[in-house]
Order: C-alpha cells, then sequence, then structure tokens
C-alpha cells in the first residue's frame, strides 16, 4: 500500500504521544500500564462469533466490551447481552445504523441521538463509539455515555486520520451554556462531560486485511512500547474478520491464532504488570483520579470538532 511508505514516523508509534498527562496519579494497584479489549461487531456474521470468542478469552482470563450496532444489518438478542453481562463483560453502544450518516447534519444527528440514549438506557450502557470512526466529539454531549471510544492516538488509514496524539485517556468537559440532553450514567462524569478512550493498538482489519500482515509483530511492537510508558493499550477488533470455530478461513477474514497469541503474549511477557480493564472501568478510574479533569496539552480538539 503507497501509503504505508510515507507513514513510518507516525505510525504505528507516533512519537511524543507517550506525554503523561497533567496531573496522572497512575493506574490502580500501581499496575504498570492498562490492557483494554474491545470488539466492534459489524454484521450477522460477527454476532453469530460472539459467543466463541467470549469463551476464547474467558478460557485465557480476559474481558471485554462488545460493541452492538443498535439498528443495524441484525438484531441483537437480549439473551446475548445478558450472556456477556453475567459473565463480566461489557456491552456497548457501535454507533445506530453503521452507515456512516451519523453526523452528516446536527439535526440528523440529535433524531439519532435520542435513539442511541434509547438504546443506552435499555441496554445498561455507558460507551459508544462511532462508525468508521468518524466524530464530532462536541457532538457527542448530547449522550448519556460515561465514555467514547471512537479516536485513535495515530492510525493515517482511517477516513478522518487526525489523531489525538496520546495513549492515555482524556477528557472532554461539557460546553458552558446552552442545554444538553443527556441521561444520567453510572459513571459519575456524564452530567460534566465524558472521557474519550483512543484505541492505541492498530485495528485488527487495518493489520490482517488491509496490510495483509501474517504476524502480530506491529503488535507486540506498539504494546511493548505503550508499557514501556505507562499507557493504555486498547484495542479495537472485529468478530466478523475472525475465522473462529475451526472454520476454513473466507478471504476477509484472518486467523483467529493471531488475536489468542497476542493474549498469550501479554500474559507470559507482562504476568502482574498489566491491569486488564474493561473500558468502563477505565472511564470510572479516570473520573474517580480527575475530580476537575483537564486535557493534556498535546490533544489537539480542533481536529474533531
Amino acid at each position: 500500500m503507497r501509503l504505508r511508505k510515507h507513514i513510518g514516523d507516525v505510525w504505528p508509534i507516533m512519537p511524543g504521544s507517550e506525554q503523561l498527562p497533567q496531573d496522572w496519579p497512575g493506574w490502580p494497584d500501581g499496575r504498570k500500564f492498562a490492557f483494554v479489549l474491545t470488539h466492534d461487531v459489524e454484521s450477522e456474521a460477527g454476532l453469530h462469533k460472539c459467543r466463541s470468542l467470549m469463551q476464547l478469552e474467558l478460557d485465557l482470563g480476559f474481558r471485554s466490551s462488545f460493541n452492538f450496532v443498535p439498528e443495524g444489518s441484525y438484531h441483537v438478542p437480549a439473551e446475548l447481552r445478558e450472556e456477556l453481562t453475567a459473565s463480566g463483560f461489557e456491552v456497548g453502544i457501535h454507533d445506530l445504523k453503521h452507515d456512516g450518516h451519523l453526523f452528516a447534519s446536527h439535526r440528523e444527528f440529535k433524531r439519532r441521538a435520542a435513539r442511541i440514549n434509547h438504546y443506552l438506557a435499555e441496554w445498561g450502557a455507558v460507551g459508544f463509539r462511532s462508525a468508521f470512526m468518524l466524530r464530532k466529539l462536541d457532538w457527542l454531549h448530547e449522550l448519556g455515555i460515561g465514555y467514547d471510544a471512537s479516536t485513535f492516538d495515530t492510525d493515517p488509514f482511517e477516513p478522518q486520520p487526525e489523531g489525538c496524539q496520546t495513549i492515555f485517556p482524556f477528557w472532554l468537559p461539557r460546553p458552558t451554556g446552552g442545554s444538553i440532553n443527556h441521561q444520567q450514567s453510572t459513571v459519575n462524569s456524564s452530567s460534566r462531560g465524558y472521557i474519550e478512550l483512543p484505541y492505541t493498538l492498530p485495528q485488527d482489519f487495518t493489520l490482517f486485511l488491509l496490510l495483509c500482515e501474517k504476524t502480530i509483530d506491529i503488535w507486540r511492537r506498539k504494546l511493548d512500547w505503550i508499557a514501556e510508558h505507562g499507557g493504555m493499550a486498547l484495542i479495537d477488533t472485529h468478530p466478523d474478520y475472525m475465522a473462529l470455530d475451526g472454520s476454513s478461513q473466507k478471504t476477509e477474514e484472518y486467523p483467529i491464532e493471531l488475536y489468542k497469541e497476542l493474549l498469550d503474549y501479554i500474559r507470559s511477557r507482562y504476568s502482574g504488570e498489566y491491569w486488564p480493564a474493561l473500558p468502563r472501568q477505565v472511564a470510572a478510574h479516570c473520573s474517580r483520579v480527575w475530580p476537575y479533569p483537564r486535557t493534556t496539552r498535546r490533544i489537539r480538539l480542533s481536529s474533531f470538532a
């Protein structure tokens, strides 16, 4: 891919993104860094793989967040959501329709926001991620969320390629003045703003389908760098693209063994050093340790407004 030849100085590692946030107190229990697993379920094919993926992570001692499209091409069974949360996993909202039109106009966004808030309440969810990582972060104050996960530290392969240039969570304060229609969240920050959780490990689609990588070397390199600097290693993967259950690998899939290799690597290489957290736990931690949070100086919010 031609773009790859010109991005080596900013991807997969963005120099300077390791700068600590102002007043950063660290991770719980003195852990060196945080490790956060998230999945976006984009199709019915992905939906059918959720239980197998959940079991794989359970067997290895991990929990993750599954983000579902409420009004997309598939129906999300309440039984699946309940099974996930009963097993210690998290359920989040992945856009509304996954059609790329969420931010087409503010009027359309407000209409869809009302529907998203309905699902947040019905599902007991506090997290949101937009489709295709499209974003107008100021608009998301219309949602009753504790955190958003629609950004990244660096990813020039995305439709909106500007990264937030940090491997740490950061705070998006509610704008002063005006009325924000929000529902009360179980994460304390929702009435004052929300926590932004950028993904900091490259997406599986980017590595294995777009760039045709055959190993997890890029994941390992980036994870080691994040661990060295005490950041948040947050990954966004898609069961849609995983060849699970021993099925023969299709064109738009990659071997699940690559994902399992990442989990095995962190368990063996960093045993006892990382905080294995759900996104909602990271947001709750940041809301507690930053009673009056401030963004880091490196966050270019103008890129996301």
